[in-house]
C-alpha cells in the first residue's frame, strides 16, 4: 500500500486549541507518526511527539496550549525519515521573532537547497525538506524586512509540493504551491478563521468552508477574516489525482468536487470499461467501497461485504516495511465465507502499487471458498515513482513495471483483473488533463524534475 502525505491545520479566534486537536483527529488518516501544535502564547510553544493525535496530546496538554492563534500537523515521513526532530511544527528563534512552520508535501531540489545553505554557513539540525524551506523562509524574510515578499520569496525558489502553515510570532499565514499539488481549504468555525487540508476539518467542527485556497496565493489568517496575497503563479495547475482516488476523506470537498462522488463515478466507468458476469462486487474496505458501489450502479450486480475490517488495525500504507505490511493484511481483513463461498466475486480496490497486499486478498477469497474472483482497479496502472509527496519512489516495486495486465492477474491469482482507463479516470474526476498531476501514471510531471519528461502545456 502506498503511504501517506501530511495534514495541516490553522486557526485564529478566541481559543483554538480545540480547533487545532479535534482538525488533527478528523484529518488524522493523512498522518500517523506524529503529531504536533504551535500556539502563540507569550512567544511560540510547540509541543509534539510520536504517534497518533489523542496519543499526543491528553487533556492536560491541551488546556497548557490554550490560545488565540496556532497551527498544527500530522506526519508521514517523506524526506526526512522517522527523525523526532523531523516532527512538525518545526520552530526556530530568528532575528525578528519566532518562526513556526507546518508542511505537507515533498520539495524536490530539497537536496540541491540544502547544499547551498550549509556551503553559506547555514546549519541544520535534519534531512528534514520542511527545515530547509524553514531556514530559508527565514534567512528571505530577514533579507527583505518583510513576512509576505520573504514567503513570495521562498515560493520562487522551491520546486515541489506545499501546502504549509506559518506562525510568525502573533501572525498566521498559509500558502500554496503554484501548481496546488496538495490540497489546502480555507472557512470559518465559530468565531474563529481556519485552514486544513481538507473541508471535512470544517464539517466535522460545525464549521463552514468558504473556498480553496489558490494555487500560488498567500493568506494571512487574522481572527477578523482572511487576508489574500499574490504569490507565485504557474501556467496551470497540477492537483494531485490520488486525493481524489484514494488520499482525502469521502466526504472531503477538492476544487469543488466532493471526493465520494468522483470515487463513485471511477467505478461506474469501471463497470463500463470491464464488464464481467459476477454474483456479488466487494469492495476491498476501506476505500475501495465507493468504487464499488458505483461499480454496482453501473453493472447492476449486487453490492456485498464480505471482507470485514478490524478498525483497530493502523492502515498498511503507514506500516515501516513490506513485511509489517503483509503482516497486517491477516490482522486487518477478514473474508466472510457465507457470502463468498461458491460465488463469483468481483474486488473493487482504489488502486495497486506491488501487488503484494492484493495477492493475499485475493489468497483470503479463494480460501473463504469464492468460485470465481475477478479484480477491478479504480487507477490505471502505476508505472513511475512520485516525487511530490507520496512514498512510491522506486520503480522496480510496481508491479505494472514487470508485468503485462495478464501477467499481473497470473501473479495476483485471480480469474480477471482490470484497470480504469486515463480518460476514464480523468473524465470521473472533471478537471482537465493538464490541470491535475498524473506522473506516477503516465511519467510526465508537472514540474522539472531531474531525469523525468514534463508534461507539455
Amino acid at each position: 500500500m502506498i503511504k501517506e502525505n501530511c495534514g495541516i491545520v490553522a486557526a485564529a479566534g478566541h481559543d483554538i486549541t480545540d480547533i487545532l486537536y479535534h482538525g488533527l483527529r478528523t484529518i488524522q488518516h493523512r498522518g500517523q507518526e506524529s503529531a504536533g501544535i504551535s500556539v502563540f502564547k507569550d512567544g511560540v510553544k510547540v509541543r509534539k511527539g510520536k504517534g497518533l493525535v489523542h496519543e499526543v496530546f491528553d487533556q492536560k496538554a491541551i488546556d497548557s496550549l490554550s490560545a488565540c492563534k496556532g497551527i498544527a500537523h500530522v506526519r508521514y515521513s517523506t524526506t526526512g525519515g522517522e527523525d523526532s526532530h523531523c516532527y512538525q511544527p518545526m520552530m526556530i528563534h530568528t532575528s525578528f521573532g519566532e518562526l513556526a512552520l507546518a508542511h505537507n508535501g515533498e520539495i524536490v531540489n530539497a537536496e540541491e537547497l540544502r547544499k547551498d545553505l550549509l556551503s553559506r554557513g547555514g546549519s541544520l539540525r535534519t534531512h528534514s525538506d520542511s527545515e530547509v524551506m524553514l531556514r530559508l523562509l527565514a534567512e528571505n524574510i530577514t533579507l527583505k524586512g518583510d513576512v509576505i515578499e520573504g514567503i513570495r520569496e521562498l515560493m520562487r525558489i522551491l520546486i515541489g509540493s506545499y501546502s504549509m502553515a506559518l506562525l510568525i510570532n502573533d501572525r498566521i499565514y498559509v500558502a500554496r504551491d503554484p501548481l496546488g499539488i496538495r490540497p489546502l481549504c480555507i472557512g470559518q468555525i465559530g468565531d474563529a478563521s481556519c485552514a486544513a487540508s481538507e473541508s471535512v476539518v470544517f464539517d466535522s467542527l460545525g464549521g463552514r468552508m468558504s473556498r480553496d485556497v489558490r494555487p500560488g496565493e498567500i493568506i494571512e489568517i487574522d481572527p477578523k477574516g482572511f487576508m489574500s496575497h499574490k504569490g507565485i503563479s504557474a501556467p496551470n495547475s497540477g492537483h494531485c489525482f490520488f486525493e481524489w482516488i484514494y488520499f482525502a476523506r469521502p466526504d472531503s470537498y477538492i476544487e469543488g468536487r466532493i471526493v465520494y462522488d468522483v470515487r463513485r463515478k471511477v467505478g461506474m466507468t469501471l463497470a463500463r470499461e470491464n464488464p464481467v458476469d459476477a454474483d456479488f462486487v466487494i469492495p476491498v474496505p476501506d476505500s475501495g467501497r465507493a468504487h464499488a458501489i458505483g461499480y454496482c450502479e453501473a453493472a447492476g450486480i449486487p453490492y456485498a461485504e464480505g471482507l470485514i475490517k478490524n478498525r483497530y488495525i493502523q492502515r498498511t500504507f503507514i506500516m515501516p516495511n513490506q513485511r509489517d505490511r503483509e503482516t497486517a493484511v491477516n490482522l486487518k481483513l477478514n473474508a466472510l465465507r457465507p457470502v463468498i463461498e461458491g460465488k463469483k466475486v468481483i474486488l473493487v480496490d482504489d488502486s495497486i502499487v506491488r501487488g503484494t497486499t492484493m495477492k493475499k486478498i485475493v489468497k483470503l477469497v479463494q480460501d473463504a471458498g469464492s468460485k470465481e474472483v475477478h479484480i477491478r482497479v479504480g487507477c490505471p496502472p502505476i508505472r513511475a515513482p512520485c516525487y511530490l509527496g507520496i512514498d512510491i519512489k522506486n520503480r522496480n516495486e510496481f508491479i505494472a513495471n514487470k508485468r503485462n495486465v495478464e501477467q499481473i492477474g497470473e501473479y495476483l491469482g485471480c480469474d480477471s483483473i482490470a484497470y480504469i482507463s486515463l480518460e476514464g479516470l480523468v473524465d470521473a474526476i472533471g478537471l482537465k488533463k493538464e490541470k491535475l498531476c498524473l506522473g506516477c501514471l503516465t511519467g510526465e510531471y508537472p514540474l522539472k524534475i531531474k531525469g523525468e519528461r514534463m508534461r507539455k502545456e
